[in-house]
């Protein structure tokens, strides 16, 4: 069984916080609020876009967040004065032809490309409520996916997955478990594809100096190996980076005044990615800060974690 946990938060004074999990059960934890009604105050199930269900998770500090049953994707964590921290696309679609374009989508059981289809099926399939529960007074929900036929179709294995999402005032977290209940071991890589509010030009990542990458850019298929020699990222141009054994804390500045602590438990590895003038109706607008579990010979072979 695999765990890991990411925590997204805002200081005392004002910025979120992302953290990720470990491996043999994967777990991956964020913190995050909405609004809602449910067995568990705080927590309701309601109709969203395109008729689609969701759960309004709402704290007691009035900050809320949205999660769609489809992909099991949050789609928008807003603090108390309505301000949203994530982003979705404008080009997303809610109608289940396609993932959600937007948000915290998962990659999962394959990151990036490779023997199924991009970033694997767990975003676009209907995950299911397992739980609800208060945690010191925060609204939290779990998720859950298993196998099916389609599953199985591109991916011949069985498993179950745990998706916890918890919102405080300043904060989302969640927490993935993946658990093997095949008779036989395999191995998968996974991100949480976070899409952050952003003013682009003003972007800056801090905490990744002195890690391996490997930059997708101009060949995805092949991407160059190197190492992250500056204090601070930014993004003057396209960006698709893997950051290898990156440090538990990443801060974000989006550049619209928020200053995010990116917090995680055994997501090794953190992606960077904004697609520039490939989506020049929107790059100016976010920034993908991503945590993931990919390999070293990512690109080259498409094999990672076993449980």
């Amino acid at each position: 069984m695999s765990i890991s946990c990411m925590k997204i938060a805002l200081p005392t004074q004002y910025s979120p916080c992302v953290r990720p999990a470990n491996r043999q059960r994967y777990r991956g934890v964020a913190v995050a609020s909405l609004r809602g009604d449910f067995a568990t105050l705080g927590v309701s199930v309601t109709e969203g876009e395109g008729n689609l269900p969701k759960v309004v998770l709402t704290s007691p500090s009035g900050s809320e967040a949205d999660v769609y049953l489809y992909g099991g994707c949050i789609t928008s964590w807003r603090l108390a004065n309505g301000k949203d921290l994530l982003f979705v696309r404008p080009d997303a679609v809610f109608n289940k032809k396609k993932p959600i374009s937007g948000g915290i989508p998962h990659c999962f059981p394959q990151f990036g490309p490779g023997p199924i289809q991009q970033h694997g099926f767990a975003r676009n399939v209907d995950w299911s409520v397992f739980d609800s529960e208060s945690v010191e007074g925060n609204p939290g929900v779990t998720l859950e996916l298993k196998d099916d036929s389609y599953s199985r179709s591109m991916w011949d294995f069985s498993f179950h997955a745990l998706y916890k999402i918890i919102l405080s005032e300043r904060s989302l977290s969640t927490e993935l478990i993946i658990k093997n209940t095949d008779k036989k071991p395999f191995s998968f890589t996974t991100a949480l594809h976070t899409y952050f509010h952003a003013s682009i030009s003003g972007v800056k990542v801090r905490g990744l100096k002195g890690c391996k990458t490997l930059n997708k850019d101009p060949d995805p298929t092949n991407p160059l190996e190197g190492v992250e020699e500056s204090d601070v990222v930014s993004f003057p141009g396209f960006v698709d980076c893997v950051y290898l054994d990156a440090p538990g804390e990443l801060n974000l500045d989006n550049g619209l005044g928020d200053n995010i602590l990116i917090s995680n438990t055994n997501w090794s590895d953190a992606v960077l990615w904004n697609p520039h003038l490939q989506m020049e109706a929107c790059y100016k607008d976010f920034v993908c800060v991503e945590n993931a579990k990919v390999p070293s010979h990512f690109g080259k072979k498409s094999s990672s974690y076993v449980t």
